[in-house]
């Protein structure tokens, strides 16, 4: 399946960097997002290096819905045919954070981004094509509190992530629900703990945790195994609405499997952001 088009976040660093390198090395066509000037364009020159690709690259901060809705206009207008979207960009913050939107930082941009971006390329996208979420395990445990859902009563950095990753997995089931007869899979994975920039900006005590926690961790290779097992393996073309872990599906928590709340998730992801009514 060598030149199709694949539309990434988080593309810079971590698993989204090595996902694009291996995915360019199988002569796939990388458009990624970089909210960084000189960290996109060093990504765009060495992606240019390494394959002969016409990468391209647009910058936005996926934390505020207004560029997460001209990023995702701006591709759209751009690319006639999406053939794979994977929505990777995420992080953890220590302390709540209110976007200029009125949404906490975390749901904003681990959340929200993806809703959006998703809805406003999906008539990019047509029988075949995939769109992969970066999910995690961290989301066990979790459960959503719509009455909070922007951590105003209670925040914890790592059970706010965690959150995060629980809507990852909601906003894909109810994705794949939405997709069913269109031929366009949906599916998340989790990477794994993986030792990258993921936590290092965190602030105070959490980020000092992670920094030492990755001294046991998996590489960015590793990592990276499932996001380009499901943009690319021939295995799950036609599977949809999973979870995985290690290139195989998984089963996520009970809570995770809730389709009343996942219709209910994106319902206020629509009203919130104004798109995927």
């Amino acid at each position: 399946m060598p030149g199709r088009t694949i539309v990434i976040s988080g593309a810079t660093s971590g698993i989204g960097e090595v996902g694009a390198d291996r995915l360019a090395g199988k002569g796939e066509r990388i458009v990624f997002i970089a909210r960084d000037h000189a960290r996109g364009e060093a990504r765009l020159n060495h992606l240019r290096a390494i394959s002969t690709g016409d990468h391209r690259v647009h910058y936005a901060d996926l934390s505020r819905l207004s560029e997460m809705k001209l990023v995702a206009g701006d591709i759209a207008r751009e690319e006639p045919r999406i053939d794979v979207l994977i929505n990777n960009a995420g992080a953890i913050f220590n302390t709540r954070k209110i976007t200029e939107d009125g949404l906490e930082m975390t749901f904003a941009l681990n959340h929200m981004a993806y809703f959006v971006i998703t809805n406003l390329l999906l008539a990019k996208m047509g029988a075949g094509a995939r769109i992969v979420s970066t999910a995690s395990d961290a989301h066990k445990g979790s459960k959503l509190d719509f009455s909070d859902l922007q951590s105003e009563r209670r925040y914890s950095g790592f059970a706010v992530y965690g959150r995060s990753k629980l809507c990852n997995i909601l906003f894909t089931r109810e994705l794949a629900r939405r997709l069913t007869g269109t031929g366009i899979t949906a599916n998340c994975f989790h990477p794994g703990f993986v030792a990258t920039r993921f936590g290092n900006q965190s602030g105070g005590a959490l980020s000092l945790g992670i920094r030492a926690a990755k001294t046991f961790a998996l590489t960015p290779e590793q990592g990276a195994q499932t996001m380009v097992y499901l943009a690319s393996s021939p295995d799950v073309a036609a599977l949809t609405g999973g979870y995985f872990v290690k290139c195989k599906p998984d089963m996520p928590t009970r809570e995770a499997q809730n389709d009343a709340d996942a219709k209910r998730l994106w319902e206020v992801s629509a009203e919130r952001s104004g798109v995927g009514v």
